[in-house]
Formats: structure tokens, C-alpha cells, sequence
């Protein structure tokens, strides 16, 4: 990455330390940096170095913890358009990397559920690191936990499972949009068919937009 970039990011990075950021800066800090580099930034913003390595005993039907491209996660922001107001929830949400950059580009509150340990601590030392207080953390399983997160407003599945686990998830999320209108974002993640949820527009390449009719 060029050394203006590199600054660049360390000098976003001291801004929210101090408290100083705010999403409109924050977005237009990493529009200015060339796509192919973006990726690189927003890791050393939020000093990311290495990836953890998986739970040896991760069940069957879980995905192995895989960063989401910063280019997918603009198109999220674009598409989905989270406010302020909406909380927006990462499931497998790994070292809290995507959910992070959703805070720091929109402000909404954004909580991660997470089933490894050792990425579930990752991610919290990330928050408390960049004192990012608008970021929660569920460690555990979301076939059981998906349906008490009634405070979700917008869902992101960066294909965390696949198989039953996914219906299993997706009956849950049915449950939680029978109360409330939520969106559901899914990253090469194909649902099954649901009659409560339809497209957003059309289907943008790896990226799916779903919102329930409930």
C-alpha cells in the first residue's frame, strides 16, 4: 500500500482512539483510497494483523472464519442503507471486522453472534481497543440464539453455514419478523425459499437484499 495510504489509516485510526470520528469523515477517508488497497486500510485501522486460526471443533455445517471484501461491504451500506437508529447484526460475525466498519460508516449499533471463543475475544478487545461502545457480543450458537435477538433490524450472512444450520437460522429470523419489518443481507449464502421475504432490487453479483412481509 502506498505510505499516503498507510497514513492515511493511522490517522484515522488515532481519530476514533480519541473519540473524534464520525461516519461521514470515515467514508470519505476510505472512498479515497484506491479499491485495490481498501482492504489493507481498514485492517490496519482497526489493527488487524492476523487472522486467528479456527476451533478445531467447529460443528458440522459451519463455515471457517473468512474476512468480507470491503468492496461487499460498501455495496451492503449502499443497498441496505443502515441509520443510526438500526441495529445491525453480523451472524458469524468472526473478529467483528464487518460489523465495525458498518458502526463506523453509518452509526448504527451493531452487534456480533459468534460461536468461536477465541474470535468472540478478538473481537472485543477490538471494541475496547477503539473504543467502539455501540458494538455488542453474543458467543454461542445462532440455531439457538438467532430468535432472542428481537432487536435486530438488519441481519448479515457472510455464508456462515449452510444445510439444516441455515433453515434453522432462517426459521428464527422468521420468528423475530413477525414483530417486527427486518432486512436480511446475505453474502454467497443462496436461502431457501421463504414467501416472507422478498428481493430489494435485483440481485447485485454475490450480494442479496431481502425484506420480510410479515
Amino acid at each position: 500500500m502506498d505510505p499516503t495510504y498507510l497514513e492515511s489509516a493511522d490517522e484515522m485510526r488515532a481519530t476514533i482512539e480519541r473519540g473524534a470520528h464520525d461516519p461521514t469523515s470515515f467514508r470519505a477517508a476510505i472512498l479515497g483510497v484506491p479499491r485495490i488497497d481498501r482492504d489493507a486500510w481498514l485492517d490496519r485501522v482497526l489493527g488487524l494483523a492476523e487472522i486467528p486460526d479456527d476451533d478445531p471443533n467447529l460443528p458440522s455445517g459451519c463455515v471457517p472464519y473468512l474476512p468480507c471484501a470491503v468492496e461487499v461491504l460498501l455495496r451492503v451500506v449502499e443497498q441496505a442503507s443502515p441509520q443510526p437508529s438500526d441495529v445491525f447484526v453480523d451472524i458469524g460475525a468472526g473478529l467483528g471486522r464487518a460489523s465495525a466498519f458498518v458502526h463506523l460508516v453509518t452509526g448504527a449499533s451493531v452487534i456480533n453472534l459468534e460461536i468461536q471463543p477465541q474470535l468472540v475475544r478478538a473481537a472485543r478487545e477490538l471494541a475496547t481497543r477503539l473504543l467502539i461502545s455501540k458494538m455488542s457480543f453474543i458467543e454461542g450458537d445462532a440455531t439457538n440464539l438467532v430468535t432472542h435477538l428481537t432487536s435486530g433490524t438488519i441481519f448479515f450472512l457472510y455464508c456462515p453455514f449452510s444445510g439444516a444450520r441455515l433453515a434453522q437460522v432462517v426459521a428464527g429470523l422468521e420468528a423475530i419478523a413477525r414483530i417486527k419489518t427486518i432486512r436480511v443481507c446475505c453474502v454467497d449464502l443462496p436461502l431457501p425459499t421463504c414467501d416472507w421475504l422478498v428481493a430489494e432490487g435485483p440481485v447485485a453479483g454475490d450480494l442479496a437484499i431481502y425484506r420480510s412481509t410479515l
